[in-house]
């Protein structure tokens, strides 16, 4: 029998300060080691381990790559690299960005679960959209135990949400009561999962590797789903649609992964991006012809009059395009899921 020792957070927006509620009420002999995912810009300066450290009894440090892992330590992904484990040991890396974001809480949890199987606990905290998912489902497709933070208590619920609506979660417990529960089942014996599930474990094993920065079309990551009919926002790749459980997601022959609601943003803002791009291209014809206008008043009036009433022509038009653009771009209607 083996005890629950690896402990894998995910979080983004509002996630802090349940990190730090969490860690002051753990011991300082917490017999596991914490790993944490905590969405942040590349050049940030990487101090969420001082934080910790300052509210917390456990050492926190920027985990290193090749590091051995330690019971009783906080190992937290350095800005811009994904952080995975592997065998006792950590490992950093550059791999393609899961879900827009590097470090991404995916790679962590699907290392994690493959690694030490029953053995882990999976966490979801509060941030926007649904990175972490695929990852939680597959820490317990190998045995592992799923906690959300209940969504009455997260500032943004999206992350808990999209969990619990996807993975059967096996505890829902505000910020304040994830420190005893996570006491609790560190303590508890667990039963290892008997049969191995060589399809799954391949095809989690790939998208490991391809997190840990190898080459992802040498490594099948075609083979991991059927040809989409979408492309992939960051490279134009082809993207490869993968089916796991109720969840749907994508990824490219380069390495880049997205979850469906990701995808989804992404689409979006691109096409926001072209239309107001469309926008701009008209503003600044208006614009030339009415500097031409100017320009030819004393030279030819009857152009500039021309230019001037051509001017007025589009901007008029051009309104009717503002306000179907502002129309398509509005934001959805809060229906209190996702």
């Amino acid at each position: 029998m083996n005890k629950r020792d690896i402990i894998v957070i995910g979080g983004s927006t509002g996630s802090l300060t349940v990190l730090k509620e969490l860690v002051k009420s753990l011991p300082a002999d917490l017999p596991a080691a914490i790993f944490i995912v905590w969405h942040i810009a590349p050049n940030s300066p990487g101090i969420l381990p001082e934080v910790l450290e300052r509210f917390g009894k456990l050492p926190a440090e920027n985990a290193r790559d090749g590091q051995k892992i330690e019971m009783g330590h906080i190992y937290v992904a350095p800005p811009d690299h994904h952080l995975l484990i592997e065998n006792s040991h950590v490992k950093v890396s550059k791999g393609p960005k899961e879900n827009r974001f590097r470090p991404a809480v995916d790679p962590l949890f699907r290392s994690a679960a493959a690694a030490y199987r029953s053995r882990v606990i999976g966490v979801i905290l509060s941030g926007g959209l649904d990175d972490g998912v695929a990852g939680l489902w597959t820490v317990k497709e190998f045995g592992g135990t799923a906690i959300v933070q209940d969504l009455l208590d997260a500032e943004n619920p999206s992350m808990p949400l999209n969990a619990r609506k996807r993975v059967e979660v096996d505890y829902s417990v505000p910020g304040n009561e994830l420190a005893d529960l996570l006491i609790r089942l560190c303590n508890e014996e667990v039963e290892e999962k008997k049969q191995p599930m060589t399809k799954k474990s391949g095809k989690t094993d790939v998208e490991i590797s391809i997190a840990g920065g190898d080459d992802a079309l040498l490594k099948g990551v075609l083979e991991l789903g059927a040809p989409s009919y979408f492309t992939c926002p960051e490279c134009h790749g082809v993207l490869v649609e993968i089916m796991e459980g109720k969840n749907i997601r994508f990824r490219c022959h380069t390495g880049h992964a997205y979850s469906s609601g990701t995808l989804l943003s992404e689409i979006s803002e691109s096409v926001e991006d072209t239309l107001w791009s469309s926008i701009r291209a008209i503003d600044e014809n208006i614009m030339l012809l009415k500097h031409l206008s100017s320009h030819l008043q004393e030279q030819d009036a009857e152009l500039a009059g021309i230019y001037e009433q051509e001017a007025s022509r589009i901007y008029e038009r051009s309104q009717k395009v503002r306000e179907a653009v502002v129309e398509v771009t509005k934001p959805p209607v809060e229906t209190g899921s996702l």
